[in-house]
């Protein structure tokens, strides 16, 4: 269907009707009051004054205020990294083709493309926030609901560097067991997903439709993609301006969610958790209950959960305070709410993953009291 660039008369219905439509005005005031993204802004503006606040205070303050303060503080020293980065790279994928990016997620069976975005989730080394913007993309770029499930639950803590912090915190044993059982329900999770999609009961990415994957190798897809990009500093800032553009979404609950995980942490101080939840199953359904309402990225629940398992002696809570960062948490639920329009695409992830992550914690509960 050719686009229809004829000009008509003003005050003319192009749509073929005997009446004339009202030429569209200026917007109003109510109706730019509406379109104001509030939830960004407002909670921009309560981050900031947070920041300042923590910096102007004196350095032994006590009350509230302060730990509030000193939870953004800590919080936003801590992703400010994972976002410029999870900027870039959405910036960088929206120059991306659709077909290369469906070629590095596919394979000769699900289970292959399942496996692809699972690693890709490894390997990135970005924090959750970082990773989530990253994550949307790549289903606006092609990839499958599994693809994009199984990437987000392997990815979080999985990064280089957080996986040497704790390995400080908890040793190299837990660290490894919790990065492969973390893989593992990534990929169930991603299989089970797809299967859903393929029997009609989950819906399909729209975007990947009318994309021709052809019979060209990935890598020299890539060489011709990055051989067709010339690097200038104009570039550069268009870039950085479609990743805030992109990621806006993601953004706005990521300090949503830095307002609210500040405001728990003035009243529930973090050795409260240790102290509740314990290796029972009382502790695990408290752990998935907290970890769903406290909204920390990656580095900021990475202390917690060493904290659960050292303090608490319950290494399987660690292990879903960490999953359920993901599996449970809103920012993560709104944001594939919004980019895929669907609430079940979205509850999908906690559907699936909850019941394997407590099932797993409860069992690494079992054998290490036993």
């Amino acid at each position: 269907m050719s686009a229809d660039t004829s000009i008509s008369p003003e005050g003319v219905s192009r749509s073929g009707g005997c009446c004339p439509k009202k030429a569209a005005g200026p917007p109003t005031l109510w109706q730019r009051v509406r379109a104001f993204d509030w939830m960004l802004w407002g909670s921009a503006v309560l981050v900031v004054a947070g920041y300042i606040t923590f910096l102007l205070s004196p350095e032994h303050s006590h009350g509230a205020l302060h730990h509030y303060a000193h939870g953004v503080f800590e919080l936003m020293n801590t992703l400010w990294w994972g976002l410029l980065l999870g900027i870039i790279f959405v910036g960088l994928m929206d120059r991306m083709p659709k077909e290369l990016v469906m070629k590095a997620m596919s394979g000769n069976r699900p289970a292959t493309g399942i496996a692809k975005a699972t690693a890709a989730g490894v390997l990135f080394d970005l924090c959750s926030h970082g990773i989530l913007m990253v994550g949307m993309k790549l289903y606006e770029r092609g990839a499958t609901i599994g693809q994009t499930l199984a990437f987000l639950l392997a990815s979080p803590w999985n990064s280089i560097s957080l996986t040497i912090i704790l390995i400080a915190l908890i040793g190299w044993e837990w660290t490894l067991a919790f990065v492969i059982l973390s893989a593992i329900i990534g990929m169930i999770t991603g299989l089970i997903a797809d299967g859903l999609v393929a029997r009609g009961k989950l819906p399909d990415n729209p975007n990947r439709e009318g994309v021709e994957i052809g019979d060209h190798s990935l890598m020299s897809g890539v060489k011709e993609w990055m051989a067709g990009l010339k690097p200038s500093g104009q570039g550069t800032i268009n870039v950085i301006k479609d990743g805030f553009r992109g990621g806006r979404i993601v953004m706005r609950w990521i300090l949503f969610g830095v307002v609210l995980a500040s405001l728990i942490r003035a009243f529930v101080p973090a050795d409260v958790f240790a102290e509740w939840f314990g290796p029972g199953l009382m502790g695990l359904f408290l752990t998935v209950i907290v970890a769903t309402i406290v909204e920390v990225c990656s580095e900021g629940s990475a202390p917690i959960a060493a904290d659960i398992i050292n303090r608490a002696g319950a290494p399987g809570n660690g292990f879903t305070f960490l999953m359920a960062g993901v599996a449970t948490d809103y920012t993560e639920i709104m944001s594939l709410r919004e980019t895929t329009g669907r609430w079940v695409l979205a509850f999908a992830l906690p559907i699936i993953s909850v019941p394997q992550t407590v099932v797993v914690a409860a069992l690494i509960n079992h054998l290490y009291t036993v």
